[in-house]
């Protein structure tokens, strides 16, 4: 029962959109105008890690799954670290986000999930409920590398269950606004910085569009790079902390959803047909939008996208009425192990390396991702020369809201999507979606 419980909803998972955290859209569908640029060397800046001492029951080979191709690289030199100290072979396959899913779901009926693997916030209740991930309770008890109250709290909860925790947090995000400098250049109009309200924001797209490009561009399924900001910035609210009631049919939800509706109306956002051709960071990379919302997942995207590394750079979010206002969603996934897999001892010893303090450490060094261990993402902000990432960076000071979830957060998110586009295309008014949205979400909710 718990095997068809969980296929149910891991198909659904692949519905989602592939801009959820860790995708990296940019990475794997790069426009064919922008060639890839030199990759600078991070590894040259990273220093070789003291030998560690790793227990003798740890032997053989472990696969590692994870989603995002801009990322492997520098994992795989920590993978590789580890390898070198333990005598275990660890090979990481990327597998793209809705093939992923699919992957776990036919592990988790056969019987025969990876090794190690990527954990996300839409899903990971389920997993933990079906007793799909190892229990890392005892064994991070029992570590002098691992202290969870080293680590953003909000994802070290997320994957607890039942006094339990199945996975080490692996990194966090912060939504930044992404700009072209060169079309503000030949438009004449100033970069971001901390002042701009979103209401700037939106009268700055208007100058920044011509007939060769948009000021911004926005997908329904742009959440949390996207509405998902401006929804708790003014006000408003996805879900209700009890995860029982829905808050997009609030006024200043609705507001905020209209914020960009209003933009696609006016001609300064592409629309649904164009985003839903061409997502929004690639139309970045082309030189076809001055600005697009996204998260700190995105950097190998834009570093190794020849135009966007000569051309765009990084603000923090514009706030609504005061500076207090400024909101990121954030999000962090967490390295989990299969609760049956043959090399436990080793699957652990890999995420404890991993999620180490050296381990975080190097992974923002070489410009993986920020890091989940407090402290450590000041690296990544100098892991590359081209963008100013300090606008992400800041953004861990504004207003952090973890990433609205549920149990089956994957049900009502699929529909709100789907639904939102009719108040893209201006079929219906944005009240009367973002109501119906509500009602439907609020039913989806009444059944966890």
């Amino acid at each position: 029962m718990k095997k068809k419980i969980l296929a149910v909803l891991l198909s659904a998972v692949t519905a989602l959109s592939v801009i959820a955290c860790g995708g990296n859209t940019a990475s794997t569908s790069e426009p064919a105008a922008a060639e890839p640029a030199p990759k600078e060397e991070p590894a040259a800046t990273v220093e070789e890690a003291e030998p560690t001492s790793i227990g003798s029951s740890v032997e053989g080979e472990l696969t590692v799954t994870i989603w995002d191709e801009g990322q492997r690289p520098g994992l795989q030199q920590i993978v590789d670290e580890w390898s070198a100290q333990s005598g275990v072979k660890a090979t990481i396959q990327v597998v793209d986000w809705n093939n992923y899913w699919t992957l776990l779901e036919a592990g988790a009926t056969g019987g025969e999930l990876p090794d190690v693997f990527w954990m996300h916030s839409n899903v990971a209740q389920k997993y933990m409920e079906n007793d799909l991930l190892l229990d890392l309770t005892d064994r991070i008890a029992a570590s002098d590398k691992i202290d969870l109250n080293n680590y953003y709290q909000g994802i070290v909860n997320l994957y607890q269950s039942n006094g339990k925790q199945y996975a080490v947090p692996k990194d966090i995000d912060t939504i930044a606004l992404w700009y072209n400098k060169t079309i503000f250049d030949e438009m004449g109009v100033p970069y971001p910085d901390d002042t701009w309200t979103w209401a700037d924001f939106k009268e700055n797209a208007k100058k920044l569009t011509n007939e060769n490009h948009w000021g911004y561009a926005i997908a329904p399924g742009n959440n949390q790079e996207g509405y998902y900001n401006t929804i708790y910035s003014m006000g408003g609210y996805v879900i209700s902390d009890d995860k029982k009631k829905s808050g997009m049919d609030d006024p200043k939800s609705i507001e905020a959803v209209k914020l960009f509706t209003d933009m696609i109306a006016e001609g300064s956002c592409p629309d649904l047909a164009t985003v839903s051709e061409t997502a929004p960071n690639e139309l970045l990379c082309a030189g076809k939008v001055a600005m697009s919302i996204n998260g700190s997942w995105m950097l190998a995207g834009y570093r190794d996208n020849e135009y966007a590394a000569a051309n765009c750079d990084v603000a923090v979010l514009p706030y609504t009425n005061d500076p207090s206002d400024r909101v990121s969603i954030y999000n962090g996934l967490g390295w989990a192990a299969a609760a049956n897999g043959k090399n436990l001892d080793a699957a652990w010893s890999l995420i404890e390396h991993l999620c180490s303090k050296e381990g975080q450490l190097k992974q923002a060094e070489l410009g993986v991702t920020m890091s989940a261990y407090e402290g450590t993402s000041d690296a990544w902000v100098n892991s590359v020369s081209m963008f100013d990432l300090n606008g992400h960076m800041k953004m861990l000071d504004a207003k952090l809201v973890f990433r609205p979830y549920s149990r089956d957060t994957t049900v009502w998110e699929d529909m709100m999507i789907e639904k939102l586009q009719d108040a893209w295309t201006g079929a219906r008014p944005v009240d009367e979606v973002c109501k119906e949205i509500a009602e439907e979400m609020n039913a989806d909710l009444a059944e966890e």
